[in-house]
């Protein structure tokens, strides 16, 4: 059997029928083989419509392993991450063509390589108050960027789920989001007063007139289209510029870093774990433990001063109070040009 017709019916059914796997995991899944046919037409000395099921053994896996890591420079993650989608590709194998089950269970033994934990780059709650501070308020996409780093510290959401909000995900009588996450599970929360202030302002009056394919997304950027992930992180890489240090900036991801903040602050609240992962809408309870192991020392008069932060309401917000006064003396000014 050729691969190419295994691959077709890879991608067209199992994936997105079978399994129902989301959009980001279909193309990751892309992308590893993007790269695996040049390496196997070029081991094997075929041409990709050549290659077989029977070709994938595991000394062609290894040495496409290898090639990630020496020549491309890939870490050990990545290389994990490619293996997955090999991996995943050998589970239809064996499901759908029983007759190759024994290709498939070569590939499905081998084992992932071991990876150095990273440090949990959490920001503190001094750092956060900088970063809240730091944004320009006066600014066109001010009060939206203003909304949508509360957001991202208040629901511990990730990029590509805070890129992905609709309008009728947010109840404001409810004060709580849906958010749609990994395996197009969703999972409801409760923000703080605060957070749902400043959401409902946004969309009453700082919300830009979207794209008509974009009407249902909550955030809009400035040309009218909804964000991607990446538009997110250069956003909070933009105010965490300002707010931190370089020799800062190294230990952090600028937009994970506010998931990492969310789920210490909960913890360090009294939270419970179920609750954390929740709330995080992690898989399994090992991905809420690694929280466990970090020192979170901290001054009680910060932690006080940001819980009254978060349930007050805009009307105690010395940032807002400003933005609305700069607004009125805007307002004034032209209607005295108009006059």
């Amino acid at each position: 059997m050729k691969l190419s017709t295994c691959m077709h019916c890879f991608f067209d059914q199992y994936l997105p029928r079978i399994k129902g796997s989301s959009t980001n995991t279909i193309k990751g899944y892309r992308d590893t083989f993007t790269l695996f046919l040049p390496f196997a037409a070029k081991y094997l000395s075929r041409k990709i419509d050549a290659i077989s099921v029977d070709h994938l053994t595991p000394d062609l896996i290894l040495a496409f392993l290898d090639y990630l890591e020496v020549q491309r420079s890939n870490t050990a993650r990545t290389r994990n991450h490619r293996l997955a989608g090999l991996k995943s590709l050998a589970k239809m194998i064996r499901f759908m063509y029983p007759e190759k089950r024994e290709v498939a269970e070569r590939i499905l033994n081998i084992p992932q390589k071991r990876t150095q934990k990273q440090l949990i780059g959490f920001l503190h709650q001094e750092e956060i108050f900088s970063i809240f501070d730091a944004v320009d308020l006066k600014k066109k996409e001010g009060f939206r960027d203003y909304t949508m780093l509360h957001l991202l510290y208040d629901s511990g959401a990730r990029a590509s789920e805070i890129a992905t909000l609709n309008l009728d995900y947010f109840d404001s009588q409810q004060k709580t989001l849906a958010i749609l996450g990994k395996g197009n599970r969703f999972r409801l929360i409760n923000l703080w007063p605060k957070t749902t202030e400043l959401i409902k302002r946004y969309i009453q009056r700082y919300r830009p007139t979207p794209a008509p394919l974009y009407q249902h997304r909550l955030f809009i950027n400035q040309r009218g289209k909804g964000f991607t992930r990446h538009g997110i992180y250069r956003l909070c890489k933009k105010h965490l510029t300002r707010a931190l240090s370089p020799k800062r900036l190294k230990d952090i991801n600028p937009a994970h870093s506010f998931r990492h903040s969310c789920a210490v602050n909960m913890l360090a609240s009294g939270a419970s774990l179920s609750d954390i992962k929740n709330h995080l809408g992690h898989d399994n309870i090992q991905s809420t433990m690694v929280y466990l192991h970090m020192d979170l020392t901290r001054r009680r008069e910060v932690q006080k001063k940001f819980i009254e932060y978060s349930q007050s309401v805009l009307a105690h917000d010395p940032k807002i109070d400003e933005l609305i006064g700069w607004e009125n003396e805007a307002e004034t000014l032209n209607w005295l040009d108009s006059l």
